[in-house]
């Protein structure tokens, strides 16, 4: 089953009473621009969801950046936004799925599984003509029940128990400068976990269109099917589109570490890695 729908397809459960668009546009350092995009115009019918306010918790000294909302809290905005257990969700971005991909992953930690990522993006909606508006979606309220699979995340504890574990893979979702430690500007310490491997989160969305699930298996053709992965990224937010890359490609013990590299470095005695060590 693909979690990835086309645009061509979307189009076709624009009416269908039983499906909800969710917009999730966001642009780090810009906090206000995915809202603002929002009511510029939007698939008519979604709904918004803001990656700090919906889609994250508050932050404390350790969790990183984005850590995860309280699951109470998260079920009534889905309900709110009219989302049970019966809704198909798709999701969308206008940032390569980056965006998009961490409320795909939340809706399965929370025991959806009806959900999909628009594959083109807003982008592609607006090339293929397909309808635009700024009315704000005014959905009826439901009640949805959170069935939480913690399975889909890692501890820290077990991130740990991953370092040279033959049978576990660490994948480092960020930019390969920030994973070998070059680049210094935005974290409080540079570099990666040891023995993780970088495999940088964009390369599975060039140009914005999510890869479909011949390209993804290309991509991470080297690391044997039968892996555990353990997926981080800089605050647990870019993670999420290699989780669903490989989830795409065929993998079946895929977890995210929500904490990601920003929980990591604020624990001064956890090691930290630079330079390269490769993909795997």
């Amino acid at each position: 089953m693909s979690y990835l729908i086309s645009a061509s397809k979307a189009y076709e459960r624009l009416h269908d009473s039983n499906t909800v668009f969710a917009d999730v546009r966001f642009v780090l350092g810009q906090p206000s621009a995915g809202e603002e995009a929002y009511r510029l115009g939007h698939i008519p019918g979604a709904v918004f969801f803001d990656l700090n306010h919906d889609l994250s918790g508050p932050k404390e000294e350790h969790g990183g950046g984005h850590p995860l909302p309280d699951a109470d809290l998260f079920a009534l905005k889905l309900g709110q936004a009219g989302i049970d257990e019966h809704t198909e969700v798709i999701v969308y971005d206008d940032q390569g799925g980056s965006i998009a991909s961490r409320l795909w992953w939340m809706l399965k930690h929370a025991g959806h599984e009806r959900v999909k990522l628009l594959a083109d993006g807003f982008s592609g909606w607006q090339a293929s003509g397909f309808p635009v508006t700024t009315e704000i979606a005014q959905p009826a309220a439901k009640r949805f029940i959170p069935r939480v699979n913690d399975s889909l995340q890692a501890t820290i504890e077990e991130v740990k128990a991953g370092i040279g574990a033959g049978n576990r893979v660490l994948m480092d979702s960020r930019i390969h400068g920030r994973y070998t430690g070059e680049d210094t500007s935005k974290y409080l310490k540079a570099g990666h976990i040891p023995g993780a491997i970088n495999h940088y989160w964009e390369d599975g969305s060039p140009e914005g269109v999510f890869l479909d699930a011949a390209h993804q298996r290309e991509r991470f053709k080297s690391i044997p099917l039968d892996r555990e992965i353990i997926v981080y990224c800089g605050a647990g937010v870019t993670a999420c589109p290699n989780v669903l890359a490989l989830t795409e490609a065929g993998y079946t013990d895929v977890k995210l570490y929500v904490g990601s590299w920003s929980d990591w470095t604020s624990y001064d005695e956890n090691p930290v890695a630079t330079g390269e060590e490769g993909k795997a």
